[in-house]
């Protein structure tokens, strides 16, 4: 981790990019101060150090990619975090989403079906001294041993809702995930009720890589 450094010109960019994620929507001052906290280009390969803070989504290997930056802070949002919120995150990726997740507050498991990946976003979070649970394993079977959770967040586009997630997800509780097939979802926040009942509100088309069951790689 050596090679890491947080230069004032990656803090201007940063700020730039904090302001256009305002203008953007984004409103909730703490997941703006967790982007001020958690330098995104420490989580790209050194050839993308100079658009690290635009919004752009870039290659982290193994096939994936790490989010735009408005879309790690609009699905952060949606979720309505409290600090100590157990979250369970499917899609760990680069581990930018994990530590902004960290960053908040939230007590975070998160789940890699890529285990180059999963090592790798677990050394970020450890660089940073976060207590996030990093797991290697199917994401679609989430982490039933730590259930229910408070918040659920996908980071990747499922063809439809993983039962096994709904059943994870705590009686007021919030599940964020992309649904749909082909190259485009939905952005879709289902809440479970305290009677377990569900509700849906869709928020706009994003563009995911897809989440596939029962591959761990």
């Amino acid at each position: 981790m050596n090679h890491l450094r947080d230069s004032f010109k990656h803090k201007g960019k940063r700020k730039i990019l904090i302001e256009s994620l305002k203008e953007m929507g984004i409103w909730d001052e703490r997941i703006l101060q967790a982007f001020e906290s958690v330098p995104r280009h420490y989580f790209l390969d050194l050839a993308f150090d100079e658009q690290a803070y635009t919004n752009m989504a870039f290659q982290i290997g193994s096939g994936q990619t790490i989010s735009h930056p408005f879309t790690v802070a609009f699905q952060t949002q949606l979720l309505e975090l409290s600090k100590g919120d157990k979250v369970l995150e499917i899609g760990s990726g680069s581990g930018f989403q994990t530590c902004i997740l960290s960053a908040l507050g939230t007590k975070v498991y998160s789940i890699e079906r890529h285990k180059e990946l999963h090592r790798n976003a677990k050394s970020m979070v450890d660089y940073f001294r976060f207590s996030a649970r990093m797991f290697f394993g199917d994401g679609y079977q989430g982490k039933k041993a730590y259930a229910p959770y408070d918040r659920i967040l996908v980071t990747c586009g499922a063809p439809e809702l993983p039962n096994e997630l709904i059943s994870q997800l705590k009686n007021g509780g919030i599940l964020v995930i992309p649904v749909g097939d082909g190259k485009e979802q939905k952005m879709l926040k289902i809440r479970k009720d305290e009677e377990g009942v569900l509700t849906q509100e869709e928020f706009g088309t994003f563009k995911f890589v897809p989440m596939l069951e029962r591959k761990v790689r």
